[in-house]
């Protein structure tokens, strides 16, 4: 299998994968107008969860007493912090720190 027939076959089942995820919550709770308890629980604890995890392994390995100190791993907690104490939008919150933190050690912390 030649890069571009394996790439393009990667693509297709990347894009089939998506429209499974995306047509999975409408067959299995189909028409209904009410959505279960259960799904409303996940989606209120999940988000708070999920950053509390990317925090935890974002920090393990910072060591304050070398290099920059832990410096961009602490502003870009903050910026992740702020933004969705603000905006309440995880997705926004985890990108914006993602890219302040990259900057952070491409740029200025280099």
């Amino acid at each position: 299998m030649n890069k571009t027939t394996y790439l393009l076959t990667a693509m297709l089942v990347m894009a089939a994968i998506t429209l499974a995820i995306r047509f999975v919550p409408f067959l299995l709770f189909g028409g209904k107008k009410k959505v279960p308890k259960s799904v409303e629980y996940l989606g209120g604890v999940l988000p708070p969860a999920m950053i509390a995890i990317l925090v935890v392994y974002c920090l393990k390995t910072v060591t304050p007493l070398s290099g920059a100190h832990g410096l961009p791993e602490l502003i870009s907690v903050g910026v992740v912090a702020g933004l969705h104490i603000w905006k309440k939008n995880t997705f926004l919150s985890i990108g914006a720190g993602t890219i302040c933190y990259m900057v952070l050690i491409q740029a200025v912390f280099n």
